[in-house]
């Protein structure tokens, strides 16, 4: 099953660009399996996406993506916002109690700079600090393909998870129709439910896929 679990709608992101119909209506067209709604500190309801999922007979899951001081993480299991959120040991405290996960989102920004990357020894080091930063410790796996991420941005991000043998993610990061299916995460199991979908996230039986490769 292809899954995007990454992607923005408008208003509930301020800067996407597409409603939530186009987002879905575009995901299934090309393919996808089912789509998470990861707006900004922000949480569908449990009825709006179920009812999302009926009108489109479409897989519509509910997540949100929340800034934290040490970096954005997805987050699944959740159903609203806190004060204290933006501090990630307060987020993942919340995360465990409520039995959910959490995925760092481009884990590339903050801590890869593409122009001295290319200096001697210059990249390494920034894995090398990366792959100590206790903000990936508090996931249970890590985006390393994300569709508006450059290509040496996600190599970075996929070495990155080599290094700290974690579970790796795609997501789209869709902010425009134009974004839509560009990546997406390949569950080796069915999900068909909220549940499902943690359960297989936390098992890691999945891969990060790049679908521009197939076209």
């Amino acid at each position: 099953m292809l899954i995007d679990l990454h992607t923005h709608s408008y208003p509930h992101s301020d800067d996407s660009f597409m409603s939530v119909n186009e987002l879905i209506d575009g995901s299934k067209s090309l393919g996808l399996d089912g789509i998470c709604l990861t707006d900004h500190d922000i949480f569908w309801t449990y009825d709006e996406v179920r009812q999302l999922s009926a009108k489109h007979n479409f897989l519509v899951f509910q997540g949100c993506e929340i800034n934290t001081e040490s970096g954005h993480a997805l987050v699944f299991g959740l159903d609203k916002y806190e004060f204290g959120m933006h501090r990630a040991e307060f987020l993942q405290a919340s995360v465990k109690k409520a039995g959910g996960v959490m995925i760092a989102a481009h884990p590339y920004r903050r801590r890869f700079i593409e122009e001295p990357a290319g200096r001697p020894g210059v990249r390494n080091e920034m894995l090398e600090k990366a792959s100590q930063d206790m903000f990936f410790q508090m996931c249970q796996g890590i985006e390393v393909l994300n569709g508006r991420g450059l290509t040496i941005q996600n190599e970075f991000s996929q070495e990155l998870g080599g290094i700290l043998c974690t579970n790796m993610t795609a997501g789209s990061d869709a902010h425009k129709v134009e974004q839509i299916g560009t990546v997406a995460t390949e569950f080796q199991r069915p999900v068909s439910c909220l549940q499902d979908l943690i359960q297989e996230l936390r098992g890691g039986n999945y891969q990060p896929i790049d679908l521009r490769q197939k076209v």
